[in-house]
């Protein structure tokens, strides 16, 4: 007798991560009338009449979201909130609630804990963020943060990344790549440190990049400029896989291409220095370094006066119909493909 043929196995770095979100939640319905928005965004979207919740999570493992051979808890933890709270923030929402759960080993003490959560309290403080409540569990081996954040918008002021139109501008805030940065030298000076546990590590001058990766900060003040300046963005999203992974979100879940020019991309110069030590393009840092948490934002073409001078707000670019693809356009003219290279999870590199 035939033994029956062994069962199909498809390895989850053939999808990816993004791959895999796709096919687990293709064919989703929303059963209930007031999801508003569920799989695809930022934030889920819930009616409450007037106004919406937006709700985002994040699950953060030691390992692979970070290190704690160079990430001080207290620095984890505010930046745990940190990019959930950049979540609400990039639908156009004020963060309200906050829900924590942890599962931690016998390796930590009640003080290192303590100083987790000091870090997730000031990141409240300063948001004006309530920590309303989680769940806390033992686990066999390392810290696995999982963070929950609610918040507000009324209906009609929800920024979604689905809605950019032909021929908007393309505009980020702040700059961008120097949170990778920050990353490659904090891991350059671990290797060092490993092979040598009597060097100590070399990051002076180099404040502004290891912050940008260590304590990051949601762009709040970017939401009250456009307000003050009368611009509502079209399409919204934050920056935390990189430039070219979240314009091609933009486009394609838009239905639209996009162009977006070389020279116009925002990058610091302590950014751009560090990059030459390591020999990398601070651009191609730019475009898939991630972490950052910028905002990325599309408004109408009519806006242009408005937005031009805005501190720390950069036009970098315009969406286009769909046909004529996703292209970064070179300071020589030369068309290359947008790709998302940056970091995506069970992808295999």
């Amino acid at each position: 007798m035939l033994e029956d043929a062994a069962p199909k196995r498809t390895e989850l770095s053939a999808l990816g991560e993004f791959g895999l979100i796709d096919h687990l939640t293709s064919g989703l319905k929303s059963v209930n009338a007031s999801t508003l928005k569920g799989v695809g965004d930022d934030c889920a979207v819930i009616d409450h009449g007037n106004h919406v919740s937006l709700v985002t999570k994040d699950l953060l493992i030691e390992g692979v979201h970070f290190d704690l051979s160079y990430a001080p808890l207290k620095h984890l933890g505010y930046k745990a909130a940190a990019v959930n709270i950049s979540d609400i923030v990039a639908m156009n929402g004020k963060p309200e609630q906050m829900l924590v759960g942890i599962s931690v080993s016998n390796r930590f003490s009640v003080e290192s804990l303590r100083e987790l959560y000091e870090g997730l309290r000031l990141a409240c403080e300063r948001y004006k963020v309530d920590l309303v409540g989680g769940d806390t569990t033992s686990s066999v081996s390392g810290l696995f943060i999982s963070i929950t954040v609610i918040g507000r918008a009324l209906k009609e002021e929800v920024v979604y990344r689905s809605t950019a139109r032909e021929n908007d501008l393309i505009c980020v805030s702040g700059d961008l790549g120097g949170a990778y940065m920050g990353l490659l030298l904090l891991e350059r000076e671990k290797q060092v440190f490993k092979a040598n546990p009597n060097m100590q590590p070399d990051l002076e001058g180099n404040d502004y990049i290891l912050e940008r990766q260590l304590k990051p900060e949601p762009r709040t003040d970017v939401l009250e400029k456009l307000r003050s300046a009368g611009v509502r963005p079209t399409a919204m999203i934050d920056i935390s896989d990189g430039l070219a992974s979240e314009i091609i979100h933009i486009a394609r879940d838009s239905g639209l291409g996009c162009r977006i020019y070389e020279n116009k991309i925002p990058i610091d110069i302590v950014t751009a220095e560090v990059a030459a030590e390591f020999r990398i393009d601070p651009v191609t840092a730019a475009m898939n370094g991630g972490e950052d948490y910028e905002l990325l934002f599309t408004a109408d073409v009519n806006d242009f006066d408005k937005i031009k001078d805005i501190q720390g707000i950069h036009i970098i670019g315009h969406m286009t119909e769909k046909a004529e693809g996703e292209y970064l356009i070179s300071e020589g003219g030369s068309l290359y493909p947008i790709e998302a290279q940056g970091f995506n999870h069970m992808r295999e590199d």
